[in-house]
């Protein structure tokens, strides 16, 4: 199944369908500074500036001139989120910035980071069409859905540093060998793909998550059975489904746990999984979540799937050991 932690926003249709202020954003998200172009070449794309860099000359220079950030620094262009950021916010957002989390897979490899606003769409895109098949919906629902996804993740951006939606890419071995072919032939791989690549922008937008991180961060419709409001949890997981079997659903799981380990002291983390989905349950209980309680049976009555909420007791540790971080294909099967 596409989502394997239930929908945060419980995404249902006859409950979206209709009238849900939730999804009306209560501010506007300030504009950047510098406009981007994305380039798409088989669902690759790469990321360019279009602004240039200005800079004043003074004949007496007291002050160094401050440290350039990346053009799509959450410092640089702050969220207008009607409230006081303090010091402490503004350090946990340079460390949600900054987080990486990078995993070789027997097929390819995959690196995990916070999402961009330039990447929104596209994770949009890959949300919708994960609900739309969870949900059994007809593929017309998708442009419905992609609307009521982008609000929601508008919402979310907002509330950062309480909450963060991950982004996965993933690098098969076979990109890799191409990419030695055209350095064998004095090639780059900029030059032979139309300009495709970079540290980060080379990869296939394979999976999200969205990880939550304290009370402040906490959704205000989380489904049932509602997990505590002031610990972590996890959910809106999706793979695309091409790529599923690869073990990227367990590294999404991975990295926002090691993400929840950085940015929060609880070491309690919760998700929800509903009682349909085997594949992502049996990963859940090998990655250490035990069902802490499950719907009733008259939830059906709502025309909701019944969920397990999960929990998992996290070390206190910022990093996993290879016995954390590896898992059969067997064992994630659609992940």
């Amino acid at each position: 199944m596409a989502a394997a932690a239930s929908l945060s926003f419980s995404l249902d249709p006859h409950r979206h369908l209709s009238s849900n202020p939730h999804f009306t954003p209560s501010t506007s998200l300030l504009i950047p500074k510098h406009s981007f172009r994305i380039f798409h070449n088989s669902n690759r794309y790469t990321l360019k500036s279009s602004s240039s860099s200005s800079h004043s000359h003074s004949s007496t220079a007291t002050s160094p001139s401050p440290p350039s950030l990346p053009s799509s620094s959450f410092l640089e262009a702050p969220l207008r989120t009607g409230r006081f950021l303090s010091n402490e916010d503004l350090e946990k957002l340079k460390s949600l910035e900054n987080f990486r989390y990078y995993q070789e897979l027997e097929s390819g490899s995959m690196w995990v980071r916070v999402m961009r606003s330039e990447e929104m769409d596209i994770t949009v895109g890959l949300l919708a069409e994960s609900f739309a098949e969870s949900m059994l919906l007809p593929s017309g629902y998708v442009v419905l859905l992609g609307f009521l996804v982008k609000q929601y993740l508008m919402e979310r951006r907002e509330l950062m540093p309480h909450t963060a939606t991950l982004i996965g890419f993933y690098r098969s071995n076979k990109d890799e060998a191409k990419d030695e072919s055209f350095e064998d032939k004095g090639e780059s791989f900029e030059e032979k793909d139309g300009g495709f690549g970079g540290e980060d922008e080379d990869g296939v937008l394979a999976g999200t998550v969205e990880v939550c991180f304290d009370k402040k961060g906490a959704n205000a419709s989380t489904p049932t059975p509602t997990p505590p409001k002031n610990s972590p949890y996890i959910s809106n997981m999706a793979v695309k489904k091409s790529l599923r079997r690869r073990g990227i659903g367990w590294h999404l799981l991975k990295a926002s746990e090691e993400l929840i380990s950085q940015m929060s002291s609880s070491r309690e983390a919760y998700l929800h999984c509903r009682m349909i989905d085997a594949a992502p349950f049996n990963m859940y209980t090998k990655a250490g979540y035990n069902i802490v309680k499950t719907d009733s049976i008259l939830i059906l009555l709502t025309l909701q799937r019944r969920k397990h909420l999960m929990y998992k007791k996290l070390p206190v540790l910022t990093s996993f050991s290879e016995s954390e971080t590896l898992c059969s294909e067997e064992d994630e099967n659609h992940y």
